[in-house]
């Protein structure tokens, strides 16, 4: 199989992001084509662990998360993955909140924000995870 990557590579190239190819669709990777083949669960679930590596270590290496428990952690991480760090970041109130363990204020500041109303019950899931440190699935 490794001469056949190595000539796809040659004659396909890649790109890692989305592309449209010479047949007009939109494309990725080694000429994957997304819309007539898209991507099977198993490979979003791979990106998905990825990306959740990538935001935990954002996360991680931007918050003083000491005091937050896995549930806790992970409503940082879950709304890094939705607006990414920079959007994150930008909760000041807060991250200071989550840094003092006042896990209520850190609940009512993540819902007095436009954040909170662009996604609705997803706020209100995480605001309650946050505030209890209990698991909202």
């Amino acid at each position: 199989m490794e001469k056949l990557e190595q000539q796809i590579y040659k004659h396909e190239g890649y790109l890692l992001t989305v592309y449209v190819c010479t047949s007009g669709k939109q494309t990725i990777g080694f000429g994957r084509n997304l819309e007539d083949r898209g991507i099977s669960f198993g490979e979003a679930l791979y990106l998905l662990r990825n990306d959740l590596r990538y935001f935990t270590e954002q996360v991680e290496s931007n918050i003083n998360t000491s005091k937050c428990n896995p549930a806790r952690k992970a409503v940082l991480v879950n709304m890094a993955f939705n607006l990414g760090i920079t959007g994150l970041l930008k909760f000041k109130n807060t991250i200071a909140a989550v840094e003092a363990g006042k896990w209520d204020t850190a609940a009512l500041e993540m819902l007095n924000s436009r954040w909170a109303v662009q996604v609705g019950s997803r706020a209100d899931e995480l605001a309650e995870q946050m505030a209890t440190g209990e698991w909202q699935l």
